[in-house]
C-alpha cells in the first residue's frame, strides 16, 4: 500500500504532508516554493509509493469554491498532466490556516517562529489530509 500526499497549494509556497504507508496518520513532509513543485513530488514519488494526491481545495461558507481556487484548478491540471498514473482528490482545507497558527501556538511555539509562513503551510496540509483520512477511511 502506498503513501496518500496531501498538498496545500499556495500562490508563492506549497506546503506538504504524507501519511504513513498503512494510511493512519498525516505528519509534514516539507515546504517548497511554487516553481519547485512538480521537481519536488516527481523526486519523492521516484523514492517513494504514492498511490493518490489529496490538494487543498478552498471553498466557501456556502461550500461554492471561493475565488482562490482559479489559482487551484490550474495546479491540479498540471499536477494531473506530469502524473497522469496519480489520481488526484480535492478535500475542503477551510480553516486549515486559523487551525494550523491555534496549533502552533498550542505547542508552545514563540511569536517568532509562528510568523514563518512556511511553518503554517506545512501544517495545514498536515490537518488537510488527516481530515481527509478521518472522513474517508474506506481509502485506508
Amino acid at each position: 500500500m502506498g503513501r496518500i500526499l496531501g498538498i496545500d497549494a499556495g500562490q508563492k509556497r506549497i506546503g506538504l504532508a504524507v501519511t504513513d504507508p498503512l494510511r493512519i496518520i498525516a505528519t509534514g513532509l516539507d515546504t517548497v516554493p511554487v516553481a519547485e513543485v512538480f521537481r519536488y513530488l516527481s523526486d519523492y514519488t521516484k523514492k517513494q509509493k504514492v498511490d493518490f494526491f489529496v490538494v487543498g481545495y478552498p471553498l466557501n461558507m456556502d461550500n461554492v469554491s471561493s475565488d482562490a481556487s482559479r489559482y487551484i484548478e490550474p495546479f491540479i491540471n498540471k499536477l494531473t498532466e506530469t502524473f497522469p498514473e496519480i489520481p488526484v482528490y480535492r478535500a475542503d482545507e477551510r480553516f486549515t490556516s486559523s487551525m494550523a497558527k491555534q496549533a502552533m501556538i498550542d505547542g508552545g511555539l514563540r511569536k517568532m517562529a509562528r510568523r514563518n509562513k512556511a511553518v503554517v503551510d506545512k501544517i495545514s496540509a498536515v490537518i488537510m489530509l488527516q481530515s481527509f483520512l478521518d472522513k474517508n477511511k474506506i481509502l485506508k
